[in-house]
């Protein structure tokens, strides 16, 4: 009799997808849109179409980048962290990106009207050397603005206190995510500028350790067929994109929505890495870290996963 019922459990437990999955643990830095194709992966099954247990993590860049390198967790979904971490001798690497833009915002109070009027104004943004701070001095750049020498910057931290510090005229221009942008604009404020209107940026992908890559390339190519699945996904089901994001995110629906509507053009369909926004993120940390090296594009990525996962799933790359 003790035999029967094992042979049941292990019956049951051949038919559970979710039996013998690998557990996995993958890090992100935000429950927002930017991560959304992390939470749609999750809430819409598609980590576990691919055999997979997934635990997501918030962890803030640095946490993660030190996580990552000694093997504490698996993956992590910011890009240009793992680039400048790998550029600085760290065993991580990159083999996806989900985003090819950044989401970031220049918005601006209501007397200016473009870029050109901000010389030797005030931006706030969130931390120096973060995302957001490179996103807005890429833009200055774009219109013709030094913002090392033509703008003064400010860290204030969070979207909101950013948010915050333009309603009350501590800064002229802030650069902030959605849905800040869409609440700012029915204040009166202008949005001036987009980063994915202007430069092609990674902005979120998969980064993970050199010893998976050696030893587990299988589940990394699993872990980008699931992620691409729901980049699909996301434009394709804008209803449901928009539910999960509200449930996901702890947010409400309008919010949500406003979101998605303003960053569903920056998630792409195959998880490439574009080369020229590679190379523009490298020539970034390059910047930041003051060197002055060549850094090859295979020092810091490895695209032979994704390449698997692409031609299982039927994609073909860029």
């Amino acid at each position: 009799m003790k035999k029967f019922w094992m042979l049941i459990v292990a019956a049951i437990g051949l038919c559970d997808p979710a039996y013998g999955a690998d557990k996995i643990r993958i890090s992100i830095s935000s429950l927002d849109v930017a991560f959304l194709t992390g939470g749609v992966a999750e809430k819409r099954g598609f980590f576990k179409e691919e055999g997979l247990e997934v635990e997501l993590i918030r962890m803030n860049a640095n946490v993660s980048i030190t996580a990552l390198a000694t093997g504490d967790i698996d993956y992590t979904m910011i890009f240009g962290s793992v680039v400048r971490g790998a550029m600085r001798g760290l065993p991580i690497k990159v083999v996806a990106s989900f985003m090819d833009s950044s989401t970031h915002t220049l918005i601006a109070r209501p007397e200016f009207k473009s870029l050109k009027d901000l010389k030797g104004k005030t931006l706030g943004v969130s931390s120096f050397g973060a995302t957001a701070d490179v996103a807005a001095r890429m833009m200055f750049k774009q219109a013709g603005i030094d913002p090392e020498k033509e703008i003064k910057i400010i860290a204030l931290g969070a979207d909101r206190a950013r948010f915050a510090a333009l309603k009350e005229g501590i800064v002229d221009v802030a650069v902030i995510s959605p849905p800040a942008d869409a609440e700012g604009k029915k204040m009166g404020f202008n949005v001036l500028a987009r980063a994915y209107e202007l430069f092609s940026f990674p902005f979120v992908g998969l980064g993970t350790n050199v010893k998976k890559l050696k030893e587990k390339p299988d589940e990394i190519k699993k872990t980008i067929k699931a992620l691409i699945k729901a980049n699909r996904y996301i434009p394709a089901n804008r209803d449901g994109a928009i539910q999960v994001l509200a449930e996901w995110g702890r947010t409400d629906r309008e919010s949500a929505a406003a979101s998605y509507d303003g960053t569903v053009k920056v998630f792409n369909a195959d998880g490439s890495i574009p080369q020229d926004g590679l190379k523009l993120v490298i020539d970034q940390a390059k910047q930041a870290l003051k060197m002055d090296r060549p850094v090859s594009f295979d020092e810091v990525a490895d695209l032979g996963p994704l390449r698997e996962a692409q031609k299982e799933l039927g994609i073909k790359g860029r």
